[in-house]
Parts: C-alpha cells; sequence; structure tokens
C-alpha cells in the first residue's frame, strides 16, 4: 500500500474508529478463546470476520457486546471500554443472533414494541422511529403476524428490525442469513449496504464467501489467533497467500474428478482444489501453464481452457488455513519433542539415584 512521506502528507485529523482491540485476550480455565486480537474497524464500515466454527468469533462478539469480561488486553466499542463501563456500550450498539431469538407468540409489531421499550426509545417520536424502522426493513405487511409465522428471512428481518429501532451506531450481526433462500440473502444484504452508507458500522460473521466479498475490510480467525485482516486487494496479495513466485491457474476440463487426481499427481504442482465447474492449480513452476497442457493433451483431457489467475477469497482462506495448521503440527511436534527429552532426563536421574 502506497503512502506519501511524512513531510509532503496532508494533516489530517484521526478519526475515532468505531472498534478498536488491542491484545485483547479471552481464556476459559487453560484453554485462551481469543489470543491477542487487534482489529481497527472504522466508521461505516462493513467488517466481515471468518473463521472455522470454535476459532473465537462469537467469543470476540460477546466481549465487544459488554456481555463476556475479557481477561486481559483493551477494546473499545464506540469509545468506550468495554472492561470498565459495558452497560453503556449497550446503548450505542444492536445484535443480531444466528438463532432466531425473538418471542415467537407475540406478533411482529408486539415484538418491535418490546425492544423499543427496552431500550428506552420513548416520548412522541417512538412511534415514528418504529415505523422507520418498519419501512427500511419492509415487513409492514406482517405487522399483524406472528413471529412463528414468518419464514426463516422474513424472522431474520423482525430481528434486524429490532436490532435497529434504537438508532445504534454498530450492529453485530452473527451469522444473520444462515438460514435464508439466496432471495432473501440477498435483499438483506442490500439493506446492510443501506445502513453502511447511513453511517451504521456493521460488523459480521459469515461462512459465504460471496458475502465476504461483499465487506469493505474482513478479518480471519483460527484456533482463536487473528491470522490477516485488510480489504479484500490486500488480502489475495498476501505473501502468505501468494508465496514466493507461485503460479495459479484455472483449469476448464472434462471429466473434471479423474483430471482433479491426475493433475494432483504431478510433482511440480503444490496443490489442486476443485472450485465449482474448474479445477484451481497452484505450482511454483513458471513453466507450469505450458507443462500442465501438454501433460493434459498426453493423458487426453478434454481442455477447455487454461488461464493464469489472481487467488479467490475461498483460496486465500484455504491457503492460511493449511499453513496455519502445519504450524500447529510443528510446534504440538517440537512439544512432544521436549517433553520425551524432559522424561528422559528424568529417568536417567531415577537411575542414577538409585
Amino acid at each position: 500500500m502506497m503512502t506519501l512521506p511524512a513531510e509532503t502528507q496532508p494533516s489530517q485529523p484521526v478519526s475515532e474508529p468505531a472498534i478498536l482491540t488491542e491484545d485483547l485476550v479471552r481464556g476459559f480455565g487453560e484453554k485462551v478463546a481469543v489470543d491477542h486480537l487487534n482489529l481497527r474497524i472504522d466508521k461505516g464500515e462493513i467488517f466481515g470476520f471468518l473463521g472455522p466454527n470454535g476459532s473465537g468469533k462469537s467469543t470476540t462478539i460477546k466481549m465487544l457486546c459488554g456481555l463476556l469480561a475479557p481477561t486481559s488486553g483493551k477494546a473499545l466499542v464506540s469509545g468506550i471500554d468495554v472492561r470498565r463501563d459495558p452497560e453503556r456500550i449497550r446503548s450505542k450498539i444492536g445484535y443480531m443472533p444466528q438463532k432466531f431469538s425473538l418471542y415467537e407468540d407475540l406478533t411482529v409489531k408486539e415484538n418491535i414494541d418490546f425492544y423499543a421499550q427496552l431500550y428506552g426509545v420513548k416520548g412522541s417520536g417512538a412511534k415514528r422511529r418504529k415505523e422507520e424502522v418498519i419501512d427500511l426493513v419492509g415487513i409492514g405487511h406482517y405487522r399483524s403476524f406472528l413471529a412463528r409465522q414468518l419464514s426463516g428471512g422474513w424472522k431474520q428481518r423482525l430481528a434486524l428490525c429490532c436490532a435497529l429501532v434504537h438508532q445504534p451506531e454498530i450492529i453485530f450481526l452473527d451469522e444473520p442469513t444462515a438460514s435464508m433462500d439466496p432471495v432473501a440473502r440477498r435483499g438483506l444484504w442490500d439493506l446492510l449496504f443501506t445502513l453502511a452508507s447511513n453511517g451504521v458500522t456493521l460488523f459480521v460473521t459469515t461462512h459465504y464467501m460471496d458475502e465476504a466479498e461483499r465487506c469493505s475490510s474482513l478479518g480471519y480467525i483460527y484456533n482463536s489467533k487473528l491470522i490477516v485482516s485488510g480489504g479484500l486487494e490486500e488480502l489475495k496479495h498476501a505473501k502468505a497467500v501468494v508465496g514466493e513466485g507461485n503460479v495459479r491457474l484455472e483449469v476448464l476440463c472434462k471429466p473434471l474428478v479423474k483430471t482433479f487426481n491426475q493433475i494432483k499427481a504431478l510433482p511440480y504442482v503444490q496443490d489442486v482444489t476443485i472450485f465449482g465447474q474448474a479445477l484451481h492449480v497452484v505450482s511454483e513452476d513458471a513453466e507450469v501453464l505450458a507443462r500442465l497442457s501438454r501433460d493434459l493433451d498426453r493423458a487426453d483431457v478434454a481442455v477447455q481452457q487454461i488461464r493464469e489467475i489472481e487467488p479467490s477469497l475461498e483460496d486465500v482462506f484455504v491457503t492460511l488455513t493449511k499453513a496455519s495448521m502445519a504450524e500447529d503440527e510443528i510446534r504440538q511436534k517440537d512439544l512432544g519433542h521436549r517433553m520425551a527429552h524432559a522424561s528422559g532426563f528424568d529417568d536417567d536421574e531415577d537411575n542414577n539415584d538409585a
């Protein structure tokens, strides 16, 4: 990323971030759920937080919402310290969980009324604000329906409506589209874009790569540690992803699975994955395109196209996860060797004492 030299760079006031964490840690006994997390999320940003199940995403959200005290480190949400003043944070944020948690035996309107009262939305402006969020979310037609009568997509819209009723500065959305069909998912994301354009900061967890690509910045957490964060293009060109001289190819061919196994066996190929109706191939060989074309031709594979490509977001996270798993395996082996070595010394000492 290019920056101007300090002496020529225009001085601009640095705005306070919506969310800032510094070496944030949360442990449960001997297990570390979040390990020295450092994030900066600016106001009006859509931040996508990705990672496998159990990696620390939900624990991070609970700390940032003031529901779970950090073990150590610092977190500021709308300038408020989550450790010192967690109650104040709750008036600044909205939270939309993955699992629908509103009252299913209340109507849509009654749920919204309840959350408005809970958040202290009162007086002459209360009715107007409730109508504003109903119109924004587009749920007016269902206001007299019981919540349990709604489809999964409309339940999530109702949950968003209740999270918005007090005009929060930041909204946390934990896999908000997990139970939605593609049309409902797109509709919800259109709403999120509208909110972001109005200055609301969105912190979104998702497993869908197409949704992650809609975020203005991303963070990837694995095994409690933040592996990488930044904009989409930054992540795609990170050294840990592209490596030193790696070439990445897309191969359109038939038959797909048989060709996958053939390419996987080639000595100059480091990795191959099935990606939709194509294969993504990674090699350190600068001549891989020509070599692979010849080898597939000899194997009578019907190749429609081979071309060099940039890594997809899925490629990014698969590469980072594999690298992190390999590092974990090396650490575990090293720890095992050291423990065995120490045990050997203990045995020698016991034998000498005898």
